[in-house]
């Protein structure tokens, strides 16, 4: 059987972080367009993107988004699967993460669970917005913080209230921790009570991001790097930029004789 291609997902710069924590953290659309393709070139197959206001805060302005998807599909055409976070980053409420979604209707969105799943939004309101995602085929990622969040999905996935459709997990290791520090133990309570039914990638805080991306591709899962979890290259010192944390990336799948999935391969697995 030949093995499964490894996605590989850069997320370059996150509702966070600032010049003032690396410089080449990209927080405009041009350099957000310069940064997809130096990480194109190392590997990834994916951007997971945020977008910056004015005073470069965290920002789902829909039309700050267009502009900010066109120049980077300026820079690297189809090569890359382009991915809208919904991310509340503390200013956004669950309609206005849904309201900027369905104005923009991405290529790709990555969606956190807990902060839709809300009584603003309620069942009903979780329905009609997965059932949007899934007539739409928009490439949905979601986002899970705890096991408790895997558990919530699995009981929506299981009443029907998400319907079926080409949805990707993402498990996150670390957000919640003291001093928001990963370890790849984080990642085996998540495989033990995945049902199996959904693809899985992981994402991990802090230093050890790189020893929870080999765990995660050895355990057969998909790997999101990138500055907005994790500044460091494997042996500690401090990453040049957010390609080359896909470049070591990149080596754990050659070392496991998985092959890099392209942008064509994964919108052919999630129907985009």
């Amino acid at each position: 059987m030949n093995p499964e291609p490894l996605i590989l997902t850069v997320a370059p710069n996150g509702a966070y972080k600032q010049a003032a924590d690396h410089p080449a953290v990209p927080l405009t659309p041009q350099a957000l367009a310069a940064d997809a393709r130096r990480c194109l070139d190392a590997g990834a197959a994916m951007l997971h993107l945020h977008i910056r206001d004015a005073a470069g805060r965290h920002s789902l302005d829909a039309e700050g988004y267009r502009s900010a998807l066109q120049a980077v599909r300026a820079a690297v055409g189809d090569a890359l699967v382009l991915q809208v976070t919904s991310e509340a980053a503390k200013v956004y409420a669950a309609p206005a993460q849904i309201a900027m979604v369905r104005a923009v209707r991405p290529e790709a969105v990555s969606i956190g669970l807990r902060e839709l799943d809300t009584p603003a939004i309620g069942t009903a309101g979780l329905a009609d917005f997965f059932g949007w995602l899934a007539r739409e085929r928009v490439m949905t990622q979601v986002i899970l913080y705890d096991l408790a969040d895997l558990r919530r999905w699995q009981a929506l996935r299981a009443d029907g209230t998400v319907p079926e459709a080409p949805w990707f997990l993402l498990f996150v290791l670390g957000r919640y921790s003291v001093g928001q520090v990963s370890s790849p133990h984080d990642l085996l309570p998540f495989v033990a009570a995945h049902t199996g039914a959904e693809p899985w990638a992981m994402c991990a805080f802090g230093a050890a991001e790189h020893a929870c991306a080999m765990t995660a591709a050895a355990l057969g899962g998909h790997v999101r790097v990138g500055f907005e979890n994790n500044l460091r290259l494997k042996d500690g010192a401090l990453a040049p930029d957010n390609a080359a944390l896909v470049a070591q990336s990149a080596d754990i799948a050659r070392c496991l004789g998985r092959p890099l999935a392209t942008a064509h391969q994964v919108r052919a697995r999630f129907g985009g």
